[in-house]
């Protein structure tokens, strides 16, 4: 398949390009600077999107849009969090539209924020949106896609968890504190997050564009969401550290300004339509999915110094 993929740079697209190539398909990477042959220079800002016309592109992956956890929130990095979502969302949906031999399917990027800080309900792709900036974000984010649906072509709205791993996102900057002995929960730690291991959102990926039978939202994270306090503490027992401190609520405010209300919020979602068509997760625990990826960065890092020396 020729597949076009647009944030291949970053944490997920970094980790999917390479196991869709070792497939034998053909990966497309948008990008704002050509530095390979296969890169397909893109401008979301000024409309510019201009795809070879002697390529027949069989799906889209659209992962591209601004870290929402890099830096404190303002006017400034709000907007660029909405615009660099819905403008580029418009202009690939309007330009695989307007195709004569259109994709199958267009993965879109979204995320769990979509629902909202709701306590301990257990939220289902059924559920209604929530209230608040993520929330407003996530909505005209999947409504961006409307152009692409409208042409027929097979559009799932990936709302996504945030993702595990070491080499990058929250764990990332997670692991430092905790394997000094520093780690802790989160104001109260009894608010619910959801969370998918980098090697099980790669797997969905690639099921989601072979499953012809899905389309719409589907929840991309573990079956099994936890709370804050949960999660610390097995992160904790995993690095065989312990994990006694507690961040209160005003502290966090004080840190991460308004982003503070995103990190103190509730999400308790469940994949329900990713295991009512048949994917089964290969780390589906926490514990077991945090050993796997420690295990995998040992050895990657040992790796790394034997070809150093």
């Amino acid at each position: 398949m020729n597949i076009l993929i647009s944030g291949a740079s970053g944490l997920i697209g970094s980790a999917l390009v390479p196991h869709l190539q070792k497939k034998g398909h053909h990966v497309l990477n948008l990008t704002r600077n050509k530095n390979r042959q296969d890169d397909i220079v893109w401008n979301p800002a000024r409309g510019i999107l201009n795809l070879p016309s002697s390529t027949k592109i069989d799906a889209v992956i659209h992962l591209a849009g601004e870290n929402i956890a890099d830096g404190r929130w303002n006017k400034q990095k709000k907007e660029r969090i909405r615009s660099s979502r819905i403008v580029g969302t418009t202009l690939i949906s309007k330009t695989i539209a307007a195709l004569d031999d259109k994709p199958k399917v267009m993965l879109s990027a979204s995320g769990i924020g979509y629902y909202g800080s709701r306590g301990d309900q257990v939220l289902t792709e059924a559920d209604p949106p929530g209230n608040g900036f993520l929330v407003d974000v996530s909505r005209d984010w999947e409504a961006a896609t409307s152009t692409a649906e409208e042409a027929g072509i097979r559009v799932v709205h990936l709302r996504i968890a945030p993702v595990l791993s070491t080499k990058g996102g929250t764990l990332k900057r997670l692991l430092p504190p905790f394997r000094l002995g520093f780690g802790a929960s989160l104001g109260s730690g009894r608010q619910y997050m959801g969370w998918i291991l980098i090697d099980d959102i790669v797997n969905v990926m690639w099921f989601l564009v072979k499953q012809d039978a899905l389309a719409g939202p589907v929840n991309v994270c573990s079956p099994n969401p936890i709370t804050n306090r949960e999660f610390s503490k097995t992160l904790a027992e995993v690095l065989k550290r312990p994990a006694v401190f507690r961040i209160p609520s005003p502290v966090l405010k004080i840190l991460f300004g308004e982003l503070s209300g995103e990190l103190l919020s509730s999400t308790r979602a469940v994949p329900v339509r990713l295991l009512n068509a048949g994917f089964e997760f290969n780390y589906p625990r926490l514990d077991v999915g945090l050993r796997h990826l420690l295990s995998k960065q040992s050895t990657d890092n040992k790796q790394a110094s034997r070809s150093i020396l």
